[in-house]
C-alpha cells in the first residue's frame, strides 16, 4: 500500500553546494542548484524510508 509522508525540509548553501536537510529523519543530500539540491533529497528520503520499510522498521521510524 502506497503511502504518503509529509516532512520539513531545510536548505542552505554550504560553499558553492546547496545542502538539503530533513532534521526529523536525519536525511541529507545536496546539488549544485536548488532544484538538484530538492531532487536529491526527494530521492535520498525515498531511499531511506524504501530501506526501512524492508527491514521493517518504518513505523518504529514514522512515530519517532
Amino acid at each position: 500500500m502506497a503511502r504518503r509522508v509529509v516532512f520539513r525540509a531545510e536548505f542552505f548553501k554550504e560553499g558553492d553546494l546547496y545542502v538539503g536537510l530533513v532534521p526529523e529523519l536525519d536525511v541529507s543530500s545536496f546539488g549544485e542548484s536548488l532544484d538538484e539540491a530538492k531532487v536529491s533529497l526527494k530521492e535520498a528520503v525515498e531511499a531511506f524510508l524504501e530501506e526501512c520499510e524492508a527491514m521493517g522498521t518504518l513505523e518504529e521510524v514514522l512515530h519517532e
